[in-house]
């Protein structure tokens, strides 16, 4: 499978802490320069913002899925392809049939309800059909460290299946999280 579209999930807001921010810019930087595509929730708002900003600025290509419900205001009009949504829903099934691998960077409430949707349809691909999604997390400075650690509980336990275990992979930043995906083609 030859990559193209980089589906990114992020924050619509601004954390704290500079290192998130600076890994954000230095993530769309990476995926200009290497000709991968953006794709995200479109917003014009925090580190989502700051992402589109860094692809675009880099000459590269930004695919936005914006859901109508939002306000107006939030959306992004400036990139190289635009699609709107009725639902929330909807938005993440579009982002997903745009994929080829999905990427999460640090984020809140919808960050993760996107990143375990993903996971949950990765994990029955694995299962039942053709093998998964390619999913990966952006750990900037152990952001996902506890979250990794209840995953792995969860696979010692028995309730997620061992076979499973590789769904989701982790590094400090897209570059050695792409040569993961890549390793495995």
């Amino acid at each position: 499978m030859k990559i193209q579209n980089v589906v990114v999930y992020l924050a619509s807001s601004f954390p704290k802490d500079r290192i998130y921010e600076d890994a954000v810019v230095s993530t769309g930087e990476y995926l200009a320069k290497n000709g991968y595509t953006l794709v995200y929730g479109g917003s014009n708002e925090g580190t989502m913002k700051t992402l589109a900003d860094a692809v675009l600025a880099n000459g590269g290509k930004a695919i936005g899925v914006f859901t109508k419900g939002l306000p107006a205001y939030m959306r992004r009009t400036d990139l190289t392809e635009c699609h709107e949504t009725e639902t929330l829903a909807e938005r993440k099934a579009k982002m997903l049939e745009l994929a080829d691998v999905v990427v999460a960077l640090p984020g809140s409430f919808g960050t993760w309800d996107e990143l375990f949707d993903a996971l949950a349809i990765s994990k029955m691909n694995t299962l039942f059909h053709d093998g998964p999604i390619p999913i990966g997390l952006i750990n900037v400075n152990g952001f996902y460290d506890k979250l990794l650690d209840f995953i792995n509980a969860s696979i010692e336990t028995g309730i997620t299946p061992r076979s499973c275990s590789n769904l989701l992979k982790s590094a400090p930043t897209l570059d050695e999280l792409m040569k993961k995906f890549n390793s495995e083609q």
